[in-house]
């Protein structure tokens, strides 16, 4: 690389908190994007495993409340369900009158994580094209004369625009959300594991359940994992320590948030690498004992889950194998936490592949 000659001002922007909170901020949204596209396809395959019902995100019931988050949402679950024989097999029969609530209201609980990262999205926009150095020199003046000073015709403004509050404000919001979509993607991978909630699969989707631990460890890693993110949820635009003598006496702190932030989002990447990881699993008990109670019955090829469902299955089981055994679970983990991360799944939530 060769190094970078500083112009007027860039020095600033290389120490100051304001242009390092906005610069962290546009990489987390960079990441979150594909984050959250991942979620509905951990959420849909979940859906299929649990033997969950799509009528929850019918269209006209989500326009009866049309947070955009939240219609995009149940789009994305509706596209990943599409042509689903497990969902066929069962509507219309014997049912849960309903879902748990980490299924049923996946659109609007990851639906409002969409709308936050939005209103990050509009606060950078504005801030990555703003002036936020001070003083501001105005050559052509265009401002009241008493408000600045003169110099040679022009006008010199001391302000506030380096304060990060903008920042700082939609960072932790962002920060809050994203621990909302690890915890709901948590509750999900413990209905998964619990005998008595996930439909009939063995307890901890266990091969030799009583004596193989199965995937027990997983939820409780995704369950530690939560509960770090409530302490890293706290805002830390709350706080404010006065320096330089009181005359910078409040300050947004946001650059803690920004860090906080991308600890959050790490965290949920992994967190949802574990629902992948356990929805998986759980599908692959689903569908055997579908094949075993359909034998012999008809000559009809067995229920599988929706298209969307069915690719994401086949990509995680390209880079991580059934558990036919107990082993060491983080070579697996690691696999999918890098799915998650370079959103090798993502695509898959939109018809066409974007956002």
């Amino acid at each position: 690389l060769e190094p970078l000659t500083l112009q007027a001002k860039e020095g600033l922007a290389l120490l100051n908190g304001t242009q390092m909170m906005s610069a962290i901020g546009a990489l987390l949204l960079a990441d979150a994007d594909r984050l959250v596209r991942t979620a509905s396809v951990a959420a849909a395959m979940s859906v299929e495993a649990l033997l969950g019902t799509d009528v929850a995100f019918a269209a006209a019931y989500q326009l009866a409340r049309p947070h955009p988050g939240q219609i995009a949402v149940a789009a994305e679950l509706r596209h990943l369900l599409r042509d689903s024989g497990l969902q066929a097999s069962h509507h219309g029969h014997a049912h849960k009158v309903q879902d748990p609530y980490s299924l049923r209201c996946v659109p609007q609980v990851h639906g409002a994580v969409r709308d936050t990262l939005d209103h990050l999205r509009r606060v950078l926009d504005i801030e990555l094209n703003s002036a936020t150095d001070n003083p501001l020199v105005f050559p052509g003046g265009g401002v009241a004369a008493e408000d600045t000073i003169a110099t040679g015709g022009g006008r010199v403004i001391s302000g506030g625009n380096f304060h990060g509050e903008p920042i700082a404000l939609a960072l932790d919001f962002a920060k809050i959300a994203l621990a909302e979509l690890g915890s709901i993607s948590e509750r999900r991978t413990a209905l998964l594991v619990d005998a008595r909630l996930n439909g009939g699969l063995a307890p901890f989707l266990s091969p030799s359940p009583g004596v193989e631990s199965g995937m027990m460890i997983y939820q409780y890693t995704a369950a530690a994992l939560v509960s770090e993110h409530k302490v890293l949820a706290h805002p830390a635009s709350v706080d404010s320590i006065p320096t330089s003598a009181n005359q910078e006496d409040h300050v947004s702190m946001g650059s803690i948030s920004a860090r906080h932030a991308r600890a959050v989002l790490e965290g949920v990447e992994r967190i949802l690498a574990i629902e992948l990881v356990v929805a998986a699993q759980a599908l692959d008990l689903r569908l055997d004992a579908i094949a075993a109670e359909g034998a012999g019955s008809s000559d009809r090829a067995a229920p599988g889950p929706g298209a969307g469902v069915a690719e994401a299955h086949r990509r995680l089981r390209d880079r991580i194998p059934h558990l036919d055994r107990d082993r060491e679970p983080g070579p697996d983990l690691s696999a999918a936490w890098e799915m998650v991360h370079h959103g090798a799944l993502a695509d898959l939530a939109h018809p066409t592949g974007g956002r």
